[in-house]
C-alpha cells in the first residue's frame, strides 16, 4: 500500500467513525455549527470543473465570513471563493523531515517564533491586498498566526502564516530567503500542532514543495468531512508562542508525545 493509499484509508476510517461519510451528514453538521455566522455561503460541492474549483464571487472578507468560509472548505482568491477537486493536506503524524532540515533543527541554525511579527510575514508572502487586510483582521481577532524563522543576526529569513479553527490549521502562505528557513518553521509549527491536538493542516492546492513536506492530495468531499469534524472543537484563540518544553529536533511525527525538550 502506497503512502497516499494509507493516508486516504486513515481519512476514510476517520469519517466513518465520526458518522460523516455521507454528504447530508457532513453538510448538516456544518450548517448546525455555523448557522447565523456570517453571510450565506455557497456549497463547495458545486464548484465548477472549468475553471476547476471556482465556486462563486466573494463580496466580503470580514472575520465572521472568513472563519465560516474556511470551516466550510472554501478559501478566497481573486475576489472569488474556491474549492478545488483535491486539497493538499498535511496530517501531523505524516510530516516529512529531511536530513538537512533535521540538522538545521539540531544545530539551531534558525530561531523560530510564533506571532512575533505577523505583518512582516504577510509582506514576505505578498498575498493579494484584500487577503492581507482580511488576515490582519483575523490576526487581531486571534484566529490568524505567523511562524517566523530568524538567522543569527536577527534577520527574518522565512515565514508561514495561516489561520486556526478548532483543530484545523489552514496554511495560507510561506516564504523563504535562505534555504530551508521556512521549512524549519513549518516543522516547528507541525510539532506544536500535534502537541496541541490539531488533526490537519490545509495547504490548498498540491505543489512540489508541499509533497516534500508530507502533504497528500485528499478528495474535496473527504477534506470537507475532516474539516467539519475538526472545527467542532474549541479554537486556540489569541497569541501563540513557541513552547520551551518542546524541541522539534527531538520530534518523531509518527509518535505523538515526542519532541519534549530535556
Amino acid at each position: 500500500m502506497s503512502v497516499r493509499q494509507s493516508v486516504l484509508k486513515q481519512v476514510s476510517d476517520s469519517l466513518v467513525s465520526a458518522g460523516l461519510y455521507s454528504k447530508p451528514a457532513a453538510l448538516a453538521l456544518l450548517a448546525k455549527q455555523f448557522v447565523g455566522f456570517g453571510p450565506r455561503l455557497p456549497d463547495p460541492e458545486r464548484a465548477l470543473r472549468e475553471p476547476e474549483g471556482l465556486v462563486s464571487r466573494c463580496p466580503t472578507l470580514d472575520v465572521p465570513t472568513m472563519v465560516a468560509a474556511y470551516a466550510k472548505g472554501l478559501y478566497p482568491q481573486d475576489k472569488k471563493w474556491w474549492a478545488p477537486d483535491e486539497r493538499a493536506v498535511s496530517f501531523p503524524e505524516n510530516v516529512r523531515i529531511s536530513q538537512r532540515v533535521w540538522r538545521l533543527l539540531r544545530t539551531q541554525a534558525y530561531g523560530v517564533t510564533f506571532d512575533a511579527d505577523f505583518a512582516a510575514v504577510l509582506r514576505g508572502c505578498s498575498p493579494e491586498k484584500d487577503i492581507q487586510d482580511a488576515f490582519m483582521a483575523l490576526h487581531h481577532a486571534g484566529y490568524a498566526h505567523s511562524v517566523e524563522s530568524w538567522d543569527f543576526r536577527g534577520r527574518l529569513v522565512g515565514g508561514v502564516f495561516g489561520l486556526a479553527i478548532g483543530r484545523a490549521f489552514f496554511a495560507e502562505g510561506m516564504f523563504t530567503r535562505e534555504r530551508d528557513a521556512a521549512n524549519v518553521g513549518f516543522i516547528t509549527l507541525s510539532c506544536h500542532l500535534q502537541h496541541w491536538g490539531f488533526t490537519l493542516n490545509d495547504g490548498k492546492r498540491m505543489r512540489g514543495h508541499l509533497s516534500q513536506l508530507g502533504f497528500v492530495a485528499v478528495p474535496r468531499f473527504a477534506f470537507n468531512g475532516l474539516v467539519s469534524k475538526a472545527v467542532l472543537h474549541p479554537t486556540r484563540l489569541g497569541k501563540w508562542s513557541v513552547e520551551t518544553g518542546l524541541d522539534a529536533a527531538r520530534w518523531n511525527p509518527q509518535y505523538a508525545g515526542t519532541g519534549k525538550a530535556k
